[in-house]
């Protein structure tokens, strides 16, 4: 057997293209490459401009190249009796059949086999399927991406790397592969082929893994032993070690592990604080600029504190990405640096982590609810499992269904068997309970924190020292935790598990096992089931036709749009919309029903769990059970919502235009939190560590302690303020651009004349830049506007555009595209004002078009400022202005992100010079080059800046004086 790897580039992607070049690599079975070919082709149309900028193959290339006649006769017989392999073999196959058929020839009718599909199933951690970036991650030279020669070649080695692997592979897991990809697919045939060359050469297992139920595992089973520190030599091991000595230790280490190592200032001053703080058990607001080093600022003082007291400390994070980069990056440096062992882990909520008795019940049953998208998936976790060790979803890339297929074999309190579980003692989730319990930090997230309190804290191990990063999320997590939220999917989700069809789903299921039990009450059971089925279409019918109601109020509303463009409207018991009555008889309906079906299958499933012993029965019983109760907390829920009765909240309803009643969102959240986050913290925990590069606004802590319910605290001696200045030399490293001539938009509307100034100016800045440029909108609605016109303006100099939910709705993906992508310009909205870290050259201008003010009719800003105004306060400078200025601060800390990196920020929002309150923004930056100059004078001045090395560069002071204001 051989497999003939081809790669072709063409003039595009109809029926009426040609094929500009091919490139054919043959591999032998052996795994060998035994011949190449390529050639030119010369097409019968001109090749697009589109094209030459992707290959660099214009017509003058292809002039003298053969026609396509020439070249088939060359490539046929390459192809005899070889299986066909391509990176998307669809399109390549497509192509070559298609030139096949033109030219006279048969066309290829042999087997296929597609690298993408190998990629998604044999590596389901890696994060891009895209040629170049994953060649680029296996290691292999790909020179010149879009040249047939080349990606055929970078194909070719991929092809041989997933075939090594899955060669490889326990024999367990082959055969688990085999039984869920065995759809007759040339994929299907390639495993079972590869399965049994393994069965024949009678390979025996390895013992690096796990082997139960049939899977090959990588973590193996857990204790609930607390095991002994290694190598310390005692249990006190920093018994005698004051702090100051303990930090010129860990400082010489690090000298030792890095040639260039420098102590930071602010880092150094980061470390006393958060360990006085710790130690003499008070609260700490700590802002630290960007390059301080929070993570190792807080965890290096913190470790000392917990092994020295033997008190655990617990470390919360917003994003699970700074959560991973702790994992990856910061916990195993400590692990090589510090002068004493240590544990920590990591612990994220229940339905990160996968219950392995339930994707046993999936898989042995294939319950699968989207047949080809839910097979990939499955396939991937049988390939993960022989990997991961710790069964964290974060690490999968899953396909477009993947999410859903997750929520049904996530672990979940409801339906956890505990110890009674065959898995018990290789279980994910107990596993990372476990080890947080023994840990001395707990790494967790600011979601887990509010689930804990609601959980009556018996999630997380029980703790009094706590360290918040990415603290600036509080008070929003605290609100969505603390208030409600349901969509239209809560209910619908939770009916599929239970009913999709006579074969799938949880009730079909159980019938189909009863039918097999010899029990004078099998014949009731199975009329139960038959009764409750058909309860649920009515239920989903009622459901439907609500949210079909609430969709109605959100299209009738002047309540205006959230930032992304959702239809808001806001409930008031003394102001409802016209029809709320009706749908207040619809939600009686479901109330009335799901309480009925409830109770029945609640009665049945007692019945059946006392009188039937069968594990597979058991099991799907208490996954039966799970079900029930996510029902009967949105039947609460929703409950709640309608009759408006959440304390001292602000409830509305969220939907899109696009997905109509399928997009509603509802809301209940708590106006103020600060007296929860006083009751559930502050009051109770003994020290508490805030820290964000973004806390104060004008030097001033005042706007976060009133928010986190921490005013008092200070004048008690309870609490500490602290603001660490950046390491950055902002001042040579960041030029601030505003041009003073720019139109200021008056609400949201945007006229034709202020686009078209925008966009000429985004476009001559952004040829100035070679592309390397991130603009920030506030309004996902501008920015649509902006993606068009801005494409077709730098479409000639060679700059493409990205746009965050046109191109692509992943950040991480668009940020990955845009890094691989030199001379391009991407357009964010939103998540981008934080998180993205893009350093060096990939990025060096950065524009801000609008100052982030949040939207004040959205209902949760409009329900603040109306308790601000009953407390006789001024709103915009006690709310509206605080939270813009420190998104704001946020937005602005995306273009210096290393001590090297030097750049532009251009702020088209001429408020900030114009207005009383701009000042309030600028003062808040840390120090960078200010100038303000008419629009014309922008490109000379950011050429100028660029251009110069070391020079000091001139202008004005960082911030307007007062006579620059009036101007």
């Amino acid at each position: 057997m051989k497999f003939a790897v081809l790669d072709l580039e063409t003039t595009g992607h109809g029926s009426e293209d040609d094929i500009l070049q091919v490139g054919l690599v043959i591999v032998s079975d052996e795994l060998e490459i035994i011949d190449t070919f390529s050639s030119f082709v010369r097409p019968n149309i001109p090749i697009p401009a589109f094209i030459t900028q992707l290959t660099g193959i214009d017509d003058t290339v292809v002039a003298e190249a053969p026609e396509l006649n020439e070249v088939l006769v060359k490539l046929i017989p390459q192809l005899d009796d070889a299986v066909l392999v391509a990176h998307n073999v669809g399109f390549d196959a497509g192509f070559l059949n298609q030139a096949l058929d033109r030219s006279g020839y048969h066309m290829f009718a042999g087997r296929r086999l597609d690298t993408i599909e190998l990629l998604r199933i044999l590596y389901p951690t890696i994060t891009t399927y895209q040629l170049g970036a994953v060649s680029e991650l296996f290691g292999i030279t790909h020179d010149q991406h879009h040249r047939a020669d080349s990606d055929a070649m970078a194909t070719a080695l991929l092809f041989i790397e997933t075939v090594k692997k899955l060669r490889k592979m326990p024999l367990l897991t082959l055969q688990r592969l085999s039984a869920l990809i065995d759809d007759g697919s040339d994929l299907s045939w390639f495993i079972k082929l590869t399965q049994q060359k393994m069965e024949f050469h009678t390979v025996f297992e390895s013992n690096e893994f796990d082997y139960f139920n049939q899977f090959a595992l990588k973590a193996r089973e857990w204790t609930d032993e607390q095991p002994p520190r290694s190598g310390s030599g005692t249990e006190e091991p920093l018994k005698d070690v004051a702090f100051d000595s303990y930090l010129a230790d860990v400082k010489q280490r690090f000298e030792q592990k890095f040639e260039n190592y420098e102590e930071r200032e602010a880092q150094a001053a980061m470390f006393q604080e958060v360990y006085s703080a710790l130690n003499s058990n008070k609260h700490l607001l700590i802002e630290a600029g960007t390059g301080t080093g929070k993570s190792l600022g807080y965890l290096i003082p913190a470790l000392y504190y917990s092994i020295q007291n033997g008190k655990k400390v617990v470390v919360s994070t917003h994003t699970i990405n700074l959560q991973e980069q702790l994992r990856q990056r910061d916990l195993p440096l400590l692990e090589e640096v510090l002068p004493f062992d240590f544990k920590a882990s990591i612990f994220k909520g229940r339905g990160n982590y996968l219950c392995l008795r339930k994707f046993e019940g999936k898989v042995n049953t294939k319950d699968l609810v989207s047949p080809i998208e839910d097979t990939v998936t499955a396939a991937q976790m049988v390939v993960w499992l022989g990997e991961t060790e710790t069964g964290d979803q974060e690490e999968l890339n899953f396909g477009n269904k993947g999410a859903d297929f997750w929520s049904t074999v996530e672990s979940d309190a409801d339906s956890c068997l505990n110890r009674a579980c065959p898995w018990f003692k290789r279980c994910y989730y107990h596993r990372a309970k476990h080890e947080a319990n023994i840990a001395d930090v707990c790494i967790t997230n600011h979601s887990m924190l509010f689930t804990d309190i609601q959980a009556d804290h018996r999630l997380l191990p029980s703790y009094t020292h706590l360290v918040i990063d990415e603290a600036h999320h509080v008070e929003e997590v605290a609100g969505k935790h603390l208030g409600m939220q349901i969509n239209y999917f809560s209910l619908t989700q939770a009916v599929l598990r239970l009913f999709k069809d006579n074969r799938s789903g949880l009730l079909p299921a159980l019938r189909q096992k009863l039918l097999h039990e010899d029990n004078d009450h099998q014949t009731a059971w199975i009329e139960t089931i038959d009764t409750v089925i058909p309860i649920f279409q009515e239920v989903k019918e009622h459901w439907d036709k609500l949210f079909e109601m609430f969709y109605s109020f959100t299209s009738t509303s002047s309540d205006g749009q959230t930032d992304n463009g959702q239809a808001v409207c806001r409930l008031k018991n003394n102001l409802l919309p016209a029809g709320w009555e009706d749908a207040v008889t619809v939600e009686a309906n479901v109330h009335t029903e799901l309480n009925r079906v409830v109770r029945t299958v609640d009665k049945m499933v007692t019945d059946i769990k006392d009188r039937i012993d069968d594990s597979a029965v058991q099991a799907i019983i208490t996954d039966l059970n799970g079900a029930v109760r996510d029902l009967t907390r949105v039947k609460d829920e929703l409950r709640t919502f309608i009759k408006l009765e959440l304390a001292d909240s602000v409830f509305w309803i969220e939907a899109s235009s696009i997905y109509r009643y399928r997009s509603v969102q509802l809301y209940g959240m708590p106006v103020d939190v600060s007296a929860q986050l006083q009751k559930h913290f502050f009051d109770v925990k003994e020290s508490i560590v805030l820290t964000s590069a973004t806390l104060s606004v004008q030097k001033s802590f005042q706007y976060a302690e009133e928010q986190l319910g921490l005013n008092g605290y200070e004048e008690q001696g309870r609490l500490k303020t602290v603001q660490l200045p950046s390491p950055f030399n902002y001042r040579e490293q960041a030029l601030v651009v505003i041009p003073r001539n720019f139109p200021v938009l008056k609400g949201a509307s945007v006229d034709t004349a202020y686009l078209e100034m925008l966009v000429k100016s985004l476009a001559d800045s952004a040829k100035e830049t070679k592309g390397r440029m991130l603009v920030l909108f506030t309004s996902y609605r501008m920015l649509k506007q902006v993606y068009e016109p801005l494409k077709d303006q730098l479409s000639e100099a060679g700059i493409g555009v990205l746009g965050q939910g046109i191109d692509s709705s992943n950040r991480t993906k668009l940020t990955r595209r845009f890094r691989q992508t030199p001379e391009s310009v991407l357009l964010g909205t939103s998540s981008f004002w934080e998180g993205v870290d893009i350093p060096g050259e990939a990025l060096i201008c950065l524009a801000i078009v609008r100052l982030p003010f949040q939207p004040p009719n959205h209902p949760l800003a409009e329900a603040k400022a109306e308790m601000l105004q009953r407390l006789k306060q001024n709103p915009f400078m006690k709310l509206s202005i605080p939270q813009a200025v420190i998104r704001f601060k946020q937005g602005f800390g995306r273009l210096v992100r290393t001590a090297q990196d030097k750049g532009i920020v251009i702020i088209y929002d001429t408020r900030v010079i114009d207005t009383y309150y701009g000042k309030h923004f600028l003062y808040s930056l840390p120090g960078p080059k200010i100038e303000t100059m008419h629009t014309d004078q922008m490109v000379p001045r950011m050429r100028e800046w660029l251009e110069a090395k070391q020079e000091e560069p001139m202008g004005v002071q960082a911030a307007p004086s007062s006579e620059e204001e009036k101007r």
